[in-house]
């Protein structure tokens, strides 16, 4: 959990937040996986949460057009990957031109992932959810 704000360096490579990685390492996570995300952002699996994401996937009707889409556009994407000794993350091109990643970048830890945010759009989604927190609050949490 918590959000981060970090640059890409002149390689494209993310230096993961050093919390981030002591969660990881906590859990003796070494591998992950980076895929397009959502609302423009990239989503980080470690890599026993990317296995559960596929069995729940493979449990979906292979007849319905919109699951095989989805499949196949969220696993071509994917990338497996480990932090380099400086505990940095290489991205992609195909990656970082789906999630818009400019210079500054947020990170945040959300329950069994992360997410990679160019800073602006990251600005935009929060002050969207900002303003109707409460409802949103309702409708996850029965609140």
């Amino acid at each position: 959990m918590g959000r981060f704000y970090h640059r890409l360096d002149e390689n494209g490579r993310l230096i993961m937040p050093s919390k981030l990685c002591q969660t990881l390492s906590k859990y003796e996570i070494e591998e992950l996986v980076v895929t397009t995300g959502l609302d423009s952002c990239l989503f980080v699996f470690p890599l026993p949460e990317w296995e559960k994401i596929g069995e729940r996937l493979r449990e979906k009707s292979l007849t319905n057009r919109d699951t095989r889409a989805f499949n196949r556009k969220f696993h071509a994407d994917a990338i497996t990957c480990r932090l380099d000794p400086q505990k940095r993350l290489t991205l992609l091109s195909h990656l970082k031109d789906h999630a818009k990643l400019n210079k500054e970048i947020v990170t945040i830890g959300v329950g069994n992932r992360i997410e990679i945010w160019d800073r602006s759009l990251w600005e935009e989604q929060e002050e969207q959810i900002s303003s109707s927190y409460e409802e949103l609050a309702e409708e996850a949490l029965g609140i």
